[in-house]
């Protein structure tokens, strides 16, 4: 099982929140800190496969903490968050060694897209594996190793959220939030109505485990 590492540096406390829940549903393994003092600490604990940082942070400029990072031999992919747009900071953030740049107010979905294009870019490819699957984000699908089944955005969520519990009941709050991490109302039988898509789709896959569904609960893999 491969899942991207990244670290965020916010230190709007829910802000953070968010994006962490966000990008773990997203597929990633995310750990967030509120200062560039945490985030210093925390690559040099163990280095992730990408960071996200706020530029405006309590007790440094994220620019500037990036610099030092990348005087350390860092070269991690860094994606600044700013509510500056103007060009002269964006300029600032490349020079300071930033790769890309997103602008608040933002959407989460923005965010772990040009997260995934950083990390093909340096060669992880966020892929998924277990249960006999293989959950390819590059391609939005996932396959057995001989044959590939296309999945909407959704099921992709929930099949990489079920995935990452092999063989265990994932509950339907949990389902729900993997699949609609931006606060969308979801009906009773919504859930049910993708699953059954889902379970449809992994037939098509010899080697897929099948889609159980425990009532009243949740669902598991095999």
């Amino acid at each position: 099982m491969v899942e991207p590492s990244i670290v965020i540096c916010e230190d709007d406390v829910d802000l953070l929140r968010l994006l962490v829940r966000g990008l773990r549903a997203e597929g990633f393994r995310v750990d967030g800190v509120v200062t560039g003092g945490g985030l210093l600490q925390a690559v040099g604990s163990r280095e992730p496969d990408a960071l996200v940082v706020d530029v405006t942070l309590p007790d440094a400029d994220g620019r500037d903490v990036c610099q030092a990072l990348r005087a350390r031999g860092v070269q991690i992919p860094v994606l600044f968050l700013t509510a500056r747009d103007a060009l002269p900071d964006r300029l600032a953030g490349f020079r300071a060694g930033g790769d890309d740049y997103v602008t608040k107010p933002f959407a989460l979905a923005e965010v772990a897209e040009r997260l995934r294009a950083l990390l093909r870019r340096g060669g992880h490819d966020g892929v998924l594996v277990g249960c006999g699957l293989r959950l390819e984000p590059a391609a939005h699908a996932v396959s057995d190793g001989e044959q590939r089944v296309l999945l909407t955005p959704t099921e992709f969520r929930l099949l990489g959220a079920l995935l990452r519990q092999p063989g265990d009941v994932v509950r339907r709050r949990a389902l729900v939030d993997a699949g609609w991490p931006h606060g969308a109302i979801v009906h009773d039988n919504t859930l049910d109505v993708y699953a059954a898509r889902l379970r449809r789709k992994l037939r098509g896959l010899s080697g897929a485990p099948p889609l159980v569904t425990v009532h009243g609960v949740g669902y598991r893999l095999g």
